[in-house]
């Protein structure tokens, strides 16, 4: 990992531009468009899917707090004084 960001940070101007210039040769320019929407679109299902998830397990969270608030605070009777 640490040497894939250091190849990435040691690229220089004209590097990136022939990067650039083989993908506009393998792709075509139509079809460039069609992949960044087809990659923003999976951003977007990973975004609501792990936004849907933290919200389930928040919700468990706090059906469990309820329920050990619950079963904690158990209900106190009256008592009459006897005669």
């Amino acid at each position: 990992m640490l040497n894939t960001i250091l190849f990435i940070s040691s690229l220089g101007f004209p590097e990136w531009i022939v990067i650039f210039g083989v993908i506009i040769l393998l792709f075509g320019g139509k079809k460039i468009p069609e992949l960044m929407r087809g990659i923003g679109k999976g951003v977007r299902e990973f975004n609501s899917a792990r936004a849907s998830l933290e919200d389930e397990f928040k919700q468990g969270m706090r059906d469990d707090d309820r329920k050990s608030n619950n079963t904690n605070s158990a209900p106190t009777t009256k008592s009459e004084p006897e005669a």
